[in-house]
């Protein structure tokens, strides 16, 4: 499977190193976060990578959510561990970064796994700027443009069909939900094939640091973030592999 390239199993266990999540995120998910960049200091997995390796190895089910717990450095030693309710995905000492719910009938077709994981990837890939600007202007409030902290919390699906190999995700709905510093971005999306919807899923995410809207700051972090993008892909298409730099 494509997963191969993204991470190195060693074992019942699996790591990923900084270049192999890199390039998860900008070559499948389209996410150019610096965090996700290998040279980043503070590199951290993609947590859509953790997902993906779920499927990857178990299928898609029915239902499933998914509860990210935890930050994974570079070259952690991980491991897939089965519980009564899903299953967990914890470092080697036992310390949980992904918790998973799952619950219906299984389809572990490497098909529907890879359309579904790939969509879903896409779709989640273009928070920022393409959803999340515009919300935090709705709200008048941003991140901070000079430290911007974006948590993924969790997301669920629910499929009522596990008979069709390409899916496609559409965004439905945004909700922004502002705490004080602290706010609470909702996304659902629907789940298609051939044109018929088969279910539907949402996602959470958390905005820390929040502050009052300026949209001058915020474009600028717009039009770095499409800067580090333009740099990756011109040097991709000169034959060097590297990340964007902050």
């Amino acid at each position: 499977m494509f997963l191969d390239l993204f991470h190195t199993a060693e074992g019942e266990a699996l790591r990923i190193s900084a270049s192999q999540g890199s390039a998860f995120a900008k070559q499948i998910a389209g996410d150019f976060n610096p965090i996700h960049d290998a040279t980043n200091p503070r590199f951290c997995v993609p947590g859509d990578l953790l997902f993906a390796l779920v499927l990857g190895k178990f299928g898609v089910a029915s239902r499933m959510a998914f509860r990210f717990t935890g930050m994974v450095a570079a070259d952690a030693a991980l491991r897939i561990v089965e519980t009564d309710s899903g299953l967990v995905v914890e470092s080697a000492d036992g310390k949980p970064c992904l918790e998973v719910e799952r619950a219906g009938a299984v389809n572990p077709d490497p098909g529907l796994t890879e359309s579904l994981l790939r969509r879903y990837v896409a779709f989640s890939g273009q928070n920022f700027p393409h959803i999340l600007v515009p919300l935090m202007e709705q709200q008048g409030v941003m991140i901070n443009p000079d430290r911007p902290l974006v948590i993924y919390d969790r997301m669920s699906f629910e499929l009522d069909r596990l008979d069709y190999p390409d899916l496609e995700v559409a965004l439905e709905s945004t909700e922004l939900e502002v705490k004080g510093k602290r706010g609470e971005v909702r996304l659902e999306f629907s789940l298609t094939a051939d044109g018929q919807a088969v279910g539907r899923g949402a996602k959470t995410l958390i905005l820390s640091g929040l502050r009052a809207y300026d949209a001058a700051a915020l474009q600028g972090l717009v039009d770095r973030y499409a800067g580090w993008k333009a740099a990756y892909l011109a040097e991709t298409e000169s034959g060097v592999s590297r990340g964007a730099a902050i």
